[in-house]
């Protein structure tokens, strides 16, 4: 009964030919953005501002603009996931438990703030290089795995989010829209890279806003849907008894911690993405890097706003009246935005309403697996593996990772039924493990050496690890205060089947990262000064590094004196 293949089996062939032109007219678009932005009158200027073809196709000839540059950033985070997960909170756990949009707008003030000019200036090419530079290539290339994981495991969230969604609407088989709408992301990300995944995503934002604005007036005109809209009493909720208003909802105090916990994460750990930096290193100039972070937020928190009126909507909407002809189950929540495009909309809305999530999905995949593909071919594969590979090898590579990540991608959509309680699990990890120790090389170098990074990065790891996953079915070993043990009650009268932490222990693990690497390093430092005879079992070479490091500063020093002279 909960099933959505139950409510609409049968192909509905009006809606797949306008999803099929929908999907043409986004893969030429693709196919042919190369030879609009790269344009002859800015061809030279886009070739001295990178070292190779293979920088070309990934930072787009570092020449992104202002209004490309707003529009590709802003799509990125708003994908299919955003969209859909956005309106599946608020109408599960209230507007006070939907903290995305407010946490990933925030993100991208405190990126544009803190790292797009040090990362711009410096002339990075992705986000792991200042890792690299400073702890070593194959050191600096362990922060590739948490990085790889996100940025995969939300690749194939959106993707599984397209595929239920195609599913209801237009009654297409998962696994098959899933297929073709990483096929054609793929094929032109191939093409041209960064320049075919930015401009499209111009066309596909558009559609993001223009298709869920537009639906919004035709749900609200259902005979289904109270209006004016409410936010106390509502329709979905009417025989269930309702203290508190359903849709702000509540935050219980024993949950405060855990509240505190994922903003701050959402905050901070929104920021280590490569998706994130290649726009800002792709940016024309400094100024245009920090614009762009500054002017998606506002975007990024705005494309909210239509996802929380379709979930009010929703709230006050007698299902069993509608063509649904059933109460909206719990299990059922993140199929809000296509079920409301479906049975409140005319046929012809739904599949503008469809284009709008399509389209968010494929801005938000293309960017990932090119960002991913683009991290492991110059930090591992070039980096680690083959350095003196040529740049024709490079692009291939390039091109060959792109195609096994996609595969990687479609094959978790397709497979894996808890793809986005992973994607949690994976952000966790990069923001305990990866973004201390971004701000370390970025702003503190010089209070962060190899014996620290790796003490901090191992301690961290193991609390994480040891404070137990309910997506991951196992309990707590190491037990925060407030912890909420396996088989008591919740809040709600709910018996909790796996051990719950209530204190922000992700936030406590992160500082304990800071802090360990800080006081290792500090105490290697010392210990090798101190200590000379101690250099000869310096096996990560932390003091050749940081004899190498003063060299540079002397030589760099001496510079500015010369050209001040």
């Amino acid at each position: 009964m909960g099933d959505p293949a139950e409510v609409k089996t049968e192909l509905n062939v009006v809606g797949m030919v306008g999803l099929i032109v929908f999907y043409l007219i986004i893969f030429f678009a693709g196919i042919l953005s190369h030879k609009v932005l790269k344009r002859k009158s800015r061809k030279e200027i886009q070739k001295s501002q990178v070292e190779s073809n293979t920088e070309d196709m990934m930072l787009a000839g570092r020449d992104i603009n202002y209004f490309v540059g707003v529009f590709t950033m802003t799509a990125t985070w708003v994908g299919g996931g955003y969209i859909n997960g956005t309106t599946e909170s608020v109408i599960k756990s209230g507007l006070v438990w939907t903290q995305a949009p407010i946490g990933y707008s925030i993100s991208l003030l405190l990126g544009g703030f803190l790292f797009a000019k040090k990362m711009r200036t410096k002339g990075f090419v992705t986000m792991l290089d200042p890792l690299q530079i400073k702890y070593g290539k194959p050191l600096g290339a362990l922060f590739y795995i948490p990085a790889f994981s996100g940025e995969i495991l939300w690749s194939a969230s959106i993707l599984a989010a397209l595929g239920t969604s195609l599913r209801v609407i237009c009654g297409i088989d998962d696994t098959a829209s899933i297929i073709v709408s990483a096929a054609i992301a793929m094929t032109y990300t191939l093409f041209g890279g960064l320049y075919s995944v930015a401009f499209t995503d111009v066309f596909q934002l558009i559609c993001i806003f223009v298709g869920l604005i537009f639906s919004i007036p035709w749900m609200t005109g259902s005979d289904a849907v109270t209006t004016p809209l409410r936010s106390s009493n509502l329709e979905m909720f009417r025989n269930e008894t309702q203290t508190y208003s359903k849709f702000f909802g509540k935050l219980h105090r024993n949950d405060v911690g855990v509240w505190i916990d994922y903003a701050i994460m959402l905050v901070f750990g929104g920021i280590p993405w490569q998706a994130y930096f290649q726009r800002v290193l792709s940016a024309r100039n400094v100024s245009v890097a920090r614009t762009l972070s500054f002017c998606a937020a506002f975007g990024c928190f705005s494309a909210a706003i239509p996802s929380i009126v379709i979930a009010l909507i929703t709230m006050n909407t007698d299902w069993p009246a509608t063509d649904y002809a059933r109460p909206l189950i719990k299990d059922n929540y993140k199929l809000a935005v296509p079920l409301t495009l479906l049975y409140l909309t005319p046929p012809a809305v739904a599949f503008i309403g469809l284009g709008a999530v399509s389209a968010a999905v494929m801005s938000s995949t293309d960017s990932s697996i090119l960002g991913v593909s683009t991290m492991f071919t110059r930090n591992v594969f070039v980096k680690v593996f083959y350095k003196n590979a040529s740049d024709r090898v490079t692009i291939w590579f390039l091109r060959l990772t792109v195609i096994v990540n996609t595969i990687i991608a479609m094959l978790i959509a397709i497979f894996v039924k808890t793809v986005y309680g992973l994607y949690l699990i994976c952000s966790d990890l990069v923001f305990i493990l990866l973004f201390p120790h971004l701000v370390m090389v970025v702003h503190f170098p010089k209070r962060t050496n190899k014996y620290g990074m790796v003490a901090g990065f191992t301690i961290a790891l193991l609390l994480r690890v040891l404070s137990g996953e309910p997506v991951l079915k196992y309990n707590a070993v190491l037990k925060f205060a407030g912890y909420q043990e396996p088989g008591s009650l919740d809040d709600n009268g709910k018996v909790v089947e796996y051990g719950r932490q209530r204190f922000p222990f992700r936030n406590l693990i992160m500082l304990l990262n800071f802090i360990i690497t800080l006081l290792v390093t500090f105490l290697s430092q010392k210990l090798f000064q101190a200590y000379p005879d101690l250099r000869k079992w310096d096996v990560l070479g932390a003091v050749k590094d940081m004899e190498e490091t003063h060299e540079m500063e002397k030589k760099e020093e001496k510079k500015v004196n010369n050209g001040a002279i």
